[in-house]
């Protein structure tokens, strides 16, 4: 309830999740593609956006590890993503932050 951080309605916040919007079904990307400059920054729009066009499961830490651990882990798997362990394997389903626009 409250209102929502002024950094989420800059053109910074709409362009990290304008990129977030791209990445397709079955793969994913990182925080640090989706915002080189900061990825701390991506963090923060996706742990304040509750818009559920945007698919915030897809977005993992450097590596494949998970932010948000089994409930990410689940819409991912349901997706497609394969795992290796713990971590999504990057090698079949990352897609890099310049092909995303």
């Amino acid at each position: 309830m409250g209102r929502e951080p002024a950094e989420l309605s800059s053109q910074r916040a709409r362009a990290v999740l304008d990129r977030i919007r791209k990445v397709p079904e079955g793969f994913v990307t990182t925080y640090g593609d989706i915002c080189p400059e900061a990825p701390r920054f991506a963090g923060f729009v996706l742990s304040h956006c509750d818009d559920p066009a945007v698919p915030w499961q897809r977005i993992v830490r450097a590596g494949g590890r998970l932010a948000k651990g089994d409930r990410q882990r689940s819409l991912l798997e349901a997706e497609g993503v394969p795992f290796r362990g713990a971590r999504v394997d990057m090698d079949l389903a990352w897609i890099p932050g310049d092909e995303l626009g």
